[in-house]
């Protein structure tokens, strides 16, 4: 079976290790937060300039002036700071993000990402996701596999206008885990029940497949 979208955070918040400073993107990533031990010595920064996020607040408990770059309520931890968005931006720009954590549109085989735009509908713009994919020392995706019309989403050569060349260090999807390795897409790890040839049916990039492939189990 396919990767849940809780099994899908709970795999890409294994890649969030003791001492790092993380940024979580909009969307799927901000789930991360709720899935890394409060015993764990990490760091979540917020581009809107919070250093210190926690998990998601309970019903009922939510602060409305406490908010993530995305506008969602969090909570802070203790010791938590506050300060402008251009403090932040240096944070991210001069590179004391150890991972970040985006969602994306388009990713291509050799790491290029679109997770910004696509032509001809409403934006809200950028954001942090170019200063991000620049300054973070590693970049990870969670995405689908596949867009609604059942498009493969891992390209050869993105079509939307990109957000950052050749930056994507991993891609976590419903069926597998790909990594980037020399400017190649490496399959490391693949849903259980999902075959290497089911993957590359869904696939439109070149991938090769890791000689220690393993297998993620489902339904745990």
């Amino acid at each position: 079976m396919p990767l849940t979208k809780e099994e899908q955070i709970k795999r890409v918040a294994k890649e969030v290790k003791p001492g790092y400073y993380v940024n979580l993107g909009i969307g799927m990533p901000t789930l991360v937060a709720n899935y890394i031990s409060p015993e764990m010595d990490v760091i979540l920064q917020s581009e809107n300039g919070l250093l210190g996020l926690g998990q998601f607040p309970k019903a009922g408990t939510e602060d409305a002036d406490l908010i993530n770059a995305g506008k969602q309520t969090v909570t802070a931890l203790p010791g938590a700071s506050y300060f402008s968005s251009a403090d932040s931006f240096g944070m991210i720009r001069g590179g004391h993000i150890d991972l970040t954590i985006l969602g994306a549109m388009e990713v291509s085989e050799e790491g290029d990402l679109a997770n910004w735009m696509i032509p001809g509908k409403m934006v809200k713009g950028m954001g942090g996701a170019m200063d991000l994919v620049g300054g973070a020392k590693r970049v990870v995706v969670v995405m689908e596999h596949t867009s609604k019309d059942g498009k493969s989403k891992l390209l050869k050569k993105c079509s939307l206008p990109l957000t950052g060349m050749k930056c994507v260090n991993m891609v976590v999807t419903e069926f597998g885990v790909f990594e980037i390795q020399n400017g190649k897409l490496v399959l490391t790890e693949r849903s259980e029940d999902v075959t290497v040839v089911d993957i590359r049916s869904k696939t439109e990039a070149e991938f090769l497949v890791s000689n220690s492939l393993t297998v993620i189990k489902t339904g745990s």
